[in-house]
């Protein structure tokens, strides 16, 4: 007989002892359990017949008795070892639940702790596949890997499992633990120099005080007589974990506070809005960023008080109609002196602009940004702001550049703040105007230029009446063509000229320089304004962008190091020319193109 005769003979045999072991494992029943307990049945009905007769036969059935047992027990010891190996992950989790534990304890020997394992094993729950009977209303179904556990013990059935989660609360989400080691302590530096908040040096004791206060916010009844400084960075470092809520509102309420500072009020709903306004009755300056439930029902009760607003900062306030505003600067405006409303999409438009002339007369500072709704017609109106100093202008529609030299023409001389961004069509005119009729400006923001020329700029810095800047940030002013973007024939944006022109105007006082992405200025105009022997210095100057200038390399960074002794922060993001520099102590390097990371904090006392 051929081999593949043998073996259809030997399947035809062992078909049905297969198909009678299939239909037992479907049903949950042990064959060779079966086995075991039929031969302790025969044991225990041997031992009590043989009390009855003589000793001799009774040694002789104990000694059958005996063998019997070892032989059982030695098949019983190769069976828990086999199962115990095929089953080694099951067997860790019943060892580490709860049942194990209470049991063993009571048990005690390593015989019975092996015993109890296979009492565990025989009394887990069924595989997925196999049949079970429902522990809530008795119906047999077959086992998944989803099945649902009930609170008495068993499996649940389908249609139970989704009565049991509708009744059962939401889980709650495991918090996420922070990273530690390197990196998780890397990550943190990164975060809190992008933040502003990093710090050279070991952290105060205010500082520790605020994150302890922090982590346990909710034992806190109240913060008492603390200054305001204080007061505003709990109010940051709660709202950087999102944890203001209206519990934690209650601390910073004070009846006798005339400054509210909310750095993350999306949790926070309309009611606790007015009952800012209910608490603090002296209300003079209210900072509330996202602010999305500061609605009209809050405006009305705004006006209906006598409170006496200063300052008013809105951030994220789009569900406010625009006649609310009307109405709100019509009947609080005089004693308004800073406006600043963000993102407010369409309901803060050319109208509320042309109310403040009439409305606000006191009004000093004025920011209006990611605005849908203001056209050039709204800005024209600023004109009429005679006390304005502080202008912040960024919108999303276009305005002639004639406009802003209208504007500057009228309040130009009073004017501290001149913010104007993301205005690409914005010319020379404009910066002529600047040059005219400014003479107080202290910080100067102009950006995404895509018009205004290294002659605009020379000419506006060039012989200037004003004073030194501050501030001056000029980033993304420079020629956006795709397909030469090197060549700038016309000189597009802040060069060579308009950089030296800056500097030598306004470098003995300014503290922040960013001119991020002009990267028209060449090397040469680098080196001349920062030389290597430190000849000219900057004594102010404290922050520093220079990101994505292509010519910065290591001999530039380490000359800007020499001549601004007083810098903290360098930004050298996309200067892939930077490639091992020499940091001074106590300074910062940031956006390194290497495999140290994002920050470098010099250690090198020799400067040189």
């Amino acid at each position: 007989m051929s081999r593949q005769q043998n073996n259809r003979a030997g399947r035809q045999i062992r078909g049905p002892q297969s198909a009678l072991t299939d239909f037992l494992a479907s049903h949950n029943i042990s064959a060779n359990q079966i086995r075991l307990d039929a031969d302790a049945r025969r044991r225990a009905a041997e031992q009590e017949n043989g009390a009855s007769s003589s000793s001799n036969q009774q040694q002789i059935a104990e000694d059958e008795v005996g063998e019997s047992s070892t032989v059982t027990t030695s098949v019983t010891v190769t069976t828990r070892t086999s199962r115990r190996k095929k089953d080694q992950k099951v067997i860790d989790k019943i060892k580490a639940s709860k049942t194990y534990q209470k049991r063993k304890r009571n048990a005690g020997e390593d015989d019975a702790d092996d015993d109890l394992l296979d009492t565990l094993l025989r009394e887990r729950a069924p595989l997925p596949g196999q049949m079970d009977n429902c522990a809530n209303c008795g119906k047999r179904f077959t086992v998944t890997a989803y099945s649902r556990n009930h609170p008495d013990g068993g499996l649940l059935c389908s249609p139970c499992g989704k009565e049991m989660d509708k009744d059962a609360p939401p889980k709650k989400k495991p918090a996420k633990r922070a990273a530690t080691g390197p990196v998780g302590r890397r990550r943190q530096i990164q975060s809190k120099i992008l933040d502003g908040t990093f710090q050279l040096g070991a952290k105060s004791l205010m500082t520790l005080c605020i994150e302890t206060l922090a982590k346990n916010i909710d034992l806190a009844e109240d913060l008492g007589d603390l200054p305001q400084p204080v007061i505003d960075k709990i109010a940051r470092k709660l709202s950087k974990h999102r944890l203001l809520n209206p519990t934690t509102l209650s601390l910073f309420l004070q009846p006798t506070a005339d400054e509210v500072c909310i750095y993350d009020g999306a949790k926070l709903s309309a009611d606790d809005y007015i009952r800012i306004f209910q608490t603090v009755p002296g209300l003079k300056r209210l900072k509330a960023k996202n602010a999305i439930h500061f609605k009209d029902e809050v405006m009305d009760f705004l006006v209906s008080r006598k409170t006496e607003l200063e300052d008013l900062y809105l951030h994220g306030s789009n569900l406010i109609a625009e006649e609310k505003w009307l109405e709100f600067l019509q009947k609080k405006g005089k004693s308004l002196q800073s406006l600043r409303v963000y993102w407010t999409d369409k309901h803060f438009g050319d109208s509320a602009l042309a109310a403040l002339p009439s409305s606000c007369p006191s009004l000093v500072r004025l920011k209006a940004c990611h605005n849908q709704k203001i056209t050039g017609e709204g800005i024209n109106h600023l004109a009429q702001l005679h006390h304005l100093k502080h202008l912040s202008i960024d919108l999303r529609n276009h305005v002639h550049s004639d406009v802003y030299v209208n504007v500057l023409s009228s309040i130009g001389p009073n004017l501290e703040t001149f913010s104007i961004t993301r205005e690409i069509e914005l010319d020379n005119t404009v910066l002529d105007a600047i040059h005219n009729h400014c003479r107080s400006l202290q910080k100067l923001r102009i950006t995404d230029s895509e018009v205004m020329t290294d002659e605009g700029f020379a000419r506006l810095f060039t012989n200037w009446e004003n004073k030194c800047l501050l501030f001056v940030d000029l980033q993304k002013c420079r020629q956006v063509d795709s397909a030469n973007p090197r060549q700038n024939p016309d000189n597009i944006g802040l060069c060579d000229r308009g950089f030296k022109a800056l500097m030598a105007h306004s470098g003995r006082k300014i503290q922040h320089l960013n001119v991020h992405g002009c990267r028209h200025i060449s090397a040469k105009a680098f080196e001349e304004v920062f030389p290597s022997d430190g000849i000219k210095v900057y004594p102010e100057l404290k922050n520093l962008e220079i990101s994505f200038c292509e010519e910065v390399t290591d001999f530039i960074v380490g000359s800007i190091f020499k001549c601004c002794p007083n810098l903290h922060e360098l930004n050298v993001f996309g200067c892939m020319k930077v490639k091992s520099v020499r940091v001074p102590k106590g300074k910062i390097l940031v956006g390194v193109p290497n495999a140290l990371g994002m920050v470098i904090e010099g250690v090198d006392d020799d400067e040189e």
